[in-house]
């Protein structure tokens, strides 16, 4: 910031002569009287100093712009915008997983990646026995605003079983399905029938696990399917879960 200022010209100066006190002069006057002849005193002009007119410094304002804040998201990474609200029935800030025996492998790390899931996992989960305890979660009062489903590893499902449950989920937050990687004749038509969901229901997230899964075979026990608990590939799901919850 640069202060303009004007150039100061102090002039003026004290012209004159200096001042003589009238002092006598002696002469013979023709009476042969002596005269005195005063000699008037000389004039001293003063000449008025220069006037200098001082302009007031220029102001400068500067405007501090105000630093925006990131909110961050309540659940998954800090770059995901804030969810909305979820409707009557889901808890806000409550985060409910339900899945079969895969999703115990992987309940660890899911659990370190989001703080206060309610992971309901059991061995051999089908689609409808799932389906079932999320209703009934609801009715207890418990059921998150944030719904993970990683079924459907353990048979083929419809679309009227599909729209069934995620129509009963429409009022969440998020529901998150994670597709399945199993050497199973149900494994592409399940997951074909997943992939569509977003486009009819804003409130759907899908996690592609099969296409991670086929690029790291030395993640899976000797059926293909499941993984070490808390191993790496364990961990990887849980990140991939958690980076859309």
């Amino acid at each position: 910031m640069a202060a303009t200022g004007l150039s100061l010209m102090a002039g003026g100066f004290l012209a004159g002569c200096a001042t003589s006190q009238a002092a006598p002069v002696n002469a013979t006057h023709p009476s042969g009287t002596a005269s005195t002849t005063t000699v008037p005193p000389t004039t001293t002009t003063t000449v008025p100093p220069t006037t200098t007119t001082t302009a007031p410094p220029t102001t400068t304002t500067t405007t501090t712009a105000p630093v925006a804040t990131a909110t961050p998201a309540p659940h998954g990474p800090l770059t995901s915008p804030p969810l909305p609200r979820p409707g009557a029935g889901f808890n806000v800030g409550g985060i409910t997983a339900v899945g079969d025996s895969v999703m115990i492998d992987y309940q660890i790390p899911l659990e370190a990646d989001l703080p206060g899931v309610n992971v309901q996992a059991t061995v051999g989960e089908q689609w409808e026995t799932g389906a079932t305890e999320l209703a009934t979660l609801q009715s207890e009062h418990s059921l998150g605003a944030i719904v993970i489903v990683g079924l459907s590893t353990n048979g083929p499902i419809t679309s009227g079983q599909l729209d069934g449950l995620l129509e009963f989920l429409r009022g969440a937050s998020r529901v998150v399905l994670v597709n399945i990687h199993v050497d199973r004749p149900w494994q592409d038509p399940n997951n074909a029938l997943l992939a569509t969901a977003p486009a009819a229901y804003p409130n759907v997230r899908v996690v592609d696990w099969n296409d991670l899964a086929n690029a790291h075979p030395e993640w899976f026990g000797g059926d293909g399917t499941h993984l070490a608990i808390n191993g790496t590939g364990a961990q990887a799901l849980a990140a991939l879960i958690a980076a859309q919850a």
